[in-house]
Order: structure tokens, then C-alpha cells, then sequence
């Protein structure tokens, strides 16, 4: 099967401005791609730029909040008027919630379904025409709390258990039009994501290591140009795939063990 090559391609990528969606932009632009970088901590995004226009990166900053439709239109937009195209969209932007729910307010939990799902369905409502007509490639990135149960973070695997059902279905409208769509599920990346969670409650523990965003950026590339429909991109997310489907009540036991400690959980006797 032939790759996808992404040389002068338009690709836009949300919440770029730092961890996993940098060095996705890094990838891309050393790929040869155009860069579309979409951020709200325009600071960062600043930074981002300049540091991409070092490598010879063709690179267009776009500042604003992917939790806004209208930003999210106007994003795609400017680049499709600066770069005359979009070919690609890497949905990255997303923000966590790390709380029981009993301890959570509800629009915390709104709150993760605006950025996470929400902003995802904005951007790629406003890009699927321009990436249709160029046979281009989606990519949204979900986590293994998309597909299985993770203690204290009800908010956030419901929004990412929604992106799965949204661009599941989607790939089956837009395949037979030669449009690809990404799944991408890692377990832990050290991005700071945890640190920024909603409702934060002490520090975060990870199961099986973190991947470096590079590492895991590396993989997407190769995922996206390969056309694969999910990548479970670690050791730690394929192990949780797997076992979740097979033996769901020992992942939930074992998941529990691992990571409900964070919350005053404990191992029955």
C-alpha cells in the first residue's frame, strides 16, 4: 500500500503551541509539510513559530480557543486563503479532569466536553469540504480513556469515548471519498496535560512509563501516512486494549489497583 506523501501539504493541527502538538508540527514541517498551527496561548504559539521559521518551515500562527465555532471556522479559513488548500487535520487540543465525581461539578465536566469533543466536531466540521476535495487525512487524538474505564476521570473519557464514536462513524461517510481518519490512543505522554487537569487532586500516576512527545509524534506520522484507522502508539495502550476486551473485569481491577490509589483507593483483601 502506497504512503501518503506529505510534501507541500496544507496540514493544520490544534493546540500546537506545545507537548505533543510541537512536536507534531516539528514532524510534519520536516516532512516538508505547511504548517497551520492553532493554539489560544498565543505566547506559545509565538515561540512555536519562530522556532519552526529557524528550520525553513512554512508556518501561519492562528491564535484562538478551539471550544469557539467561529474560531474554529475563521482557522480554517485563514489557512485555506494563505496556503490555498487543507489537506490534513491533527485535532490535539484537549485539556484534563482529574476528580471523582462525586467531587466534581458538573460544568467541569462541560467544560472537558467543550475542548475535547466539541472542538474537535468545530474544527473538523469547518475543514471536511477542503479536506473532501483534496482526499486528505483527519486525526484525532483520543486516549486509552477512550476505550476503557479510568478511575477519577469520568469527564475526561467520556469526551474521549465521544470522539471515538463521532470519527468511527465519520470514516464510514468519507472513506468511499478517499478521506482517511485517525484514531490515535496513547496511554501516559510527558506533555504536562496531567498537571493542567481540571479539579486536580495530588500527582499523577502513571502505569507503564511516558512516552516522549516526539516518540509518539513519530508514530502518528507514520499512522497517517500509512492510512491506519487506530494506533495505539505504547506498550501500556496496547496491553489496555486488549485486556480491556478480553478480561474487562481484571483491567478495571488492575486499573483500579494502579491508579485509584491517587484517590484513597484500595486493593480488596
Amino acid at each position: 500500500m502506497s504512503r501518503r506523501d506529505f510534501k507541500g501539504k496544507a496540514i493544520l493541527i490544534s493546540g500546537a503551541a506545545g507537548g505533543l502538538g510541537a512536536a507534531l508540527c516539528h514532524r510534519f514541517a520536516a516532512a516538508g509539510a505547511r504548517i497551520a498551527a492553532m493554539d489560544l496561548d498565543a505566547g506559545r504559539l509565538d515561540a512555536l513559530t519562530t522556532a519552526l521559521n529557524k528550520t525553513g518551515a512554512d508556518v501561519l500562527a492562528l491564535p484562538g480557543d478551539i471550544a469557539d465555532a467561529d474560531a474554529c471556522r475563521i482557522a480554517v479559513e485563514r489557512t485555506v486563503a494563505d496556503f490555498g488548500a487543507l489537506d490534513g487535520l491533527i485535532n490535539n487540543a484537549g485539556i484534563s479532569q482529574r476528580s471523582l465525581l462525586r467531587d466534581t461539578d458538573p460544568d467541569v465536566i462541560r467544560r472537558v466536553m467543550e475542548v475535547n469533543f466539541f472542538g474537535a466536531l468545530y474544527l473538523t466540521h469547518a475543514a471536511l469540504p477542503h479536506i473532501t476535495a483534496r482526499r486528505g487525512v483527519i486525526a484525532a487524538i483520543s486516549s486509552v480513556a477512550g476505550y476503557a474505564p479510568l478511575i477519577g476521570r469520568t469527564g475526561y473519557a467520556a469526551s474521549k469515548h465521544a470522539l471515538h464514536g463521532f470519527f468511527d462513524s465519520l470514516r464510514t461517510e468519507v472513506e468511499d471519498a478517499g478521506v482517511g481518519v485517525t484514531l490515535v490512543c496513547p496511554s501516559f505522554i510527558s506533555t504536562g496535560i496531567g498537571a493542567a487537569a481540571l479539579t486536580a487532586s495530588g500527582p499523577r500516576i502513571t502505569a507503564g512509563g511516558e512516552s516522549t512527545p516526539e516518540d509518539i509524534a513519530a508514530r502518528i506520522f507514520d499512522a497517517m501516512s500509512e492510512g491506519r484507522a487506530l494506533l495505539l502508539p505504547d506498550r501500556t495502550s496496547r496491553l489496555a486494549w486488549w485486556l480491556s476486551r478480553l478480561l474487562p473485569t481484571t483491567y478495571a481491577r488492575t486499573m483500579k489497583r494502579r491508579v485509584g490509589a491517587e484517590f484513597g483507593f484500595k486493593d480488596k483483601p
